[in-house]
């Protein structure tokens, strides 16, 4: 690995990893081997191809993690892709707990990141859901239909802004916490605002 290809704020990342340290390292020298450009994206070491986003490397308080950001659209031969949550829908993860899993997994991973190196060469797209695919829960649906100003507001949203409420609202399972959801955002949905403006 020359230095060259290492972005220096991946090293000052690296640096002041308190957890997954050994395992960050020898995840960016697998992806570096690929022939990736190392970038620093989102807070965490990001590598492209082509200025096009392949695979992030990431850590949370179980698990550190190879996100690939068309993993769907691989074909996960071993069976080890992770879907974070029901609502993403092009990203996959390949999860590890400690470095013994990275190091014996180092060929495997080489061929998962070549793989999405040739899903970027190809243009290959993942095919989202679209908005009117998710269904609105019935707490907003009912405060849809009450207030026209509020459908009106809802519907100039952008389409994201849009999903990303609905998923909001839900995904509490008691209808009362939707509701309380559904009230604490109306101003704000109102105001032409999304979450997380």
């Amino acid at each position: 690995m020359t230095n060259s290809r290492t972005n220096p704020k991946v090293d000052e990342f690296l640096s002041k990893a308190k957890t997954w340290k050994q395992e960050y390292e020898k995840l960016r020298n697998i992806v570096l081997d690929c022939e990736l450009t190392e970038e620093f994206k989102w807070m965490h070491p990001c590598y492209t191809f082509e200025k096009r986003n392949i695979v992030l490397i990431h850590g949370f308080k179980e698990y550190c993690a190879l996100l690939f950001h068309k993993g769907a659209l691989l074909q996960d031969a071993h069976g080890i892709l992770i879907q974070q949550t029901e609502n993403v829908q092009a990203a996959r993860q390949i999860r590890f707990t400690n470095i013994q899993e990275v190091v014996e997994m180092e060929t495997i991973l080489k061929a998962y990141i070549y793989e999405a190196i040739e899903v970027e060469k190809s243009e290959l797209e993942v095919n989202f859901k679209k908005t009117t695919e998710f269904i609105i829960p019935e707490e907003f649906q009912n405060k849809l239909d009450e207030i026209p100003a509020l459908k009106t507001a809802f519907e100039a949203l952008t389409p994201g802004r849009q999903r990303a409420y609905i998923l909001h609202f839900s995904e509490p399972k008691q209808s009362k916490t939707r509701e309380s959801r559904v009230e604490k955002w109306l101003p704000a949905i109102l105001d032409g605002k999304g979450l997380n403006d």
